[in-house]
């Protein structure tokens, strides 16, 4: 039996960012929340706000890979056992909660640095929002809103 939007959710903040603390996994949820209800763009036109599409979205997310270049990725949402938290931010987010300063990002990355960014993905479609933990946050810029 395939595993529940639910339990892929919870699956994915315990493999994304488990080591952020709760507030570090509520941005992270957010920005996947952000992908669910995006009003246009890729997201939008890929997973028509359909969380299970969001959540497995090839090259999106490291951790719903089982190989990364060719290389076993033992840290995947299939080898993860959610704790408790991380159901209870997953029914947090879903019920349209936001952490601030995550409103309309639809990008996270940790630069393992100091600094963020200005613009991310590469096709600078995000611009930095905001930082929180380890992880840079960026919303949508115009040209997001033509991919």
């Amino acid at each position: 039996m395939p595993l529940s939007a639910r339990e892929l959710f919870a699956r994915m903040l315990k493999c994304e960012a488990d080591g952020e603390g709760d507030n570090g996994m509520k941005a992270v949820a957010s920005v996947i929340m952000n992908r669910v209800n995006a009003s246009g763009g890729e997201y939008l036109r890929v997973n028509q706000g359909d969380l299970r599409k969001v959540l497995l979205q090839p090259y999106q997310f490291t951790c719903a890979l089982t190989t990364v270049n060719g290389i076993p990725n033992p840290q995947n949402i299939y080898n993860m056992a959610p704790d408790q938290k991380h159901y209870d931010i997953v029914d947090w987010a879903l019920a349209n909660n936001k952490v601030y300063g995550t409103g309309t990002a639809l990008w996270y990355y940790n630069p393992f640095s100091p600094e963020c960014a200005t613009y991310f993905p590469r096709n600078q479609s995000g611009v930095f929002a905001t930082r929180i933990v380890q992880h840079c946050f960026y919303d949508p810029t115009p040209k997001y809103f033509t991919t």
